[in-house]
């Protein structure tokens, strides 16, 4: 969902009659309904069923899809989008499933590969995407997604079990209110910043409003005999500590995707450019999400062995490595093609190891809340380096033909953040404890 409208990003201010900054609310938007859905569908699950909350989830993506299929203007294009975001707690979701229904010896390699679908969705949607775009009406990218949404949610009919592992309880309406307010004002500061200026009183202004009612938010979560966030269990290290690192592999896994489309899509007049179709530039970064599914058993037999802990710590020095290479390694596709491989590998290394940390330190009745929390840090991480890379790459240019583009070192500068963050994603991973037992359902 998150790579389906890319391809069309050039045309689509003329497909549905909008300008291109208006145009970009059909990837922002999905940003934000994502951001706001994903915690909130989780403690849903924890407190009405999981299964329930998935079949929810793909019933938004299913009607979100067709909406889109059926819009010809930008309002119930960004409508569609919205409802098509407000499906990713489907992740979480289904990996606290898994810890419910599995028995302990299957748990980790199959939440490590749960996780790491998070990628490949990614990585095939962008080619698939780009060449039905190429040859099919726009309209089909999303009714293909609907038809899909309609076999997800029969499989799930038909496969998938209700756990009985429940919370109870009151939907803690004004948490909800308040976290949802938080992430549009914070996220949106943080995504559209670039365009309207990060000192522009907009941004300045969502800002002041964002971490006022976070400040309030927490208050009212500590108080709360029923909260939507437990920030009490939040704040066990091992959990404080995981999603802080979380944050930084977001930031992380986003340089590459700014950096490697710009390389292979720039002219070869720039002397760095590889002048390729977006369809080519799609099918090299494909190697990212298919490694990532690739390496989730080693990342659960690693974090078997030795604990998930080491295997995060792994994760974070190849995708820093990848980084390395990719700051010199950006003039041939298979160069290119090595890069996105490594920093893949890594990513599927961490990811898979992340969902182990944090299930290990909370109850089984707070599973969805915690793992959607951990879902929602990456996310933020992702459009923390979106909103960084993006001011990196126009602040340093050049020109070509009369057009300005992003600059080699521009280039660079953004693949040496990626590999920072994946330094100090390393950094804070080392104050997580090595190992502690699963804590208990009524603790």
């Amino acid at each position: 969902m998150q790579s389906l409208v890319i391809p069309l990003l050039p045309e689509l201010p003329g497909l549905v009659h909008a300008s291109a900054s208006g145009t970009v609310w059909a990837i922002t938007a999905t940003l934000l309904a994502s951001a706001v859905a994903t915690p909130v569908a989780g403690r849903l699950g924890d407190m009405y069923g999981k299964r329930r909350m998935l079949l929810a989830s793909l019933g938004l993506l299913v009607v979100g899809s067709a909406v889109a299929g059926l819009s010809t203007t930008l309002i119930p294009l960004v409508v569609g989008r919205t409802l098509q975001g407000l499906s990713a707690g489907v992740i979480p979701l289904g990996i606290s499933i898994m810890r419910d229904e599995l028995p302990p010896e299957r748990l980790g390699s199959a939440t490590a590969t749960m996780s790491s679908s998070l990628g490949v969705g990614g990585a095939v949607g962008l080619p698939t995407a780009a060449l039905i775009a190429d040859h099919a009406s726009w309209h089909l990218l999303f009714w293909i997604s609907a038809g899909l949404g309609v076999l997800a949610t029969a499989l799930v009919l038909r496969l998938v079990p209700e756990s009985q592992a429940r919370t109870g309880g009151r939907v803690d309406l004004v948490g909800a209110a308040g976290l949802s307010t938080v992430l549009v004002c914070l996220l949106l500061a943080i995504s559209q910043g670039a365009d309207w200026g990060w000192a522009s009183g907009r941004t300045l202004g969502l800002s002041v409003v964002g971490v006022a009612v976070l400040v309030a938010w927490g208050r009212w979560e500590l108080r709360a005999r029923q909260p939507l966030v437990d920030l009490r269990t939040s704040a066990r290290r091992q959990v404080l500590v995981t999603n802080l690192a979380s944050v930084m592999f977001g930031v992380a896994t986003m340089p590459v995707r700014l950096v490697q489309p710009q390389v292979l899509q720039l002219p070869t007049a720039t002397g760095y450019g590889l002048g390729k179709s977006l369809l080519v530039t799609g099918l090299v970064l494909t190697p990212t999400g298919l490694v990532m599914m690739a390496v989730s058993p080693l990342s659960a037999r690693i974090s078997a062995a030795r604990g998930p802990k080491t295997t995060l710590m792994a994760g974070a020095v190849v995708i820093a490595a990848g980084y390395g290479l990719g700051v010199g390694l950006m003039s041939a596709i298979w160069q290119l093609m090595m890069v996105t491989t490594v920093i893949g590998a890594g990513i599927g290394l961490a990811y898979g190891a992340m969902p182990a940390l944090i299930m290990a330190a909370v109850p089984i009745s707070e599973t969805g809340a915690a793992n959607s929390l951990n879902s929602l840090m990456r996310t933020v991480g992702a459009a923390i380096a979106s909103a960084v890379g993006g001011a990196v790459l126009a602040g340093i240019t050049i020109t070509v033909a009369g057009a300005t583009v992003p600059g080699q070192n521009g280039l660079r500068v953004a693949m040496v953040i990626g590999g920072a963050a994946a330094l100090l994603a390393l950094a804070i991973t080392t104050f997580v404890p090595r190992r502690r037992p699963p804590a208990s359902a009524d603790a």
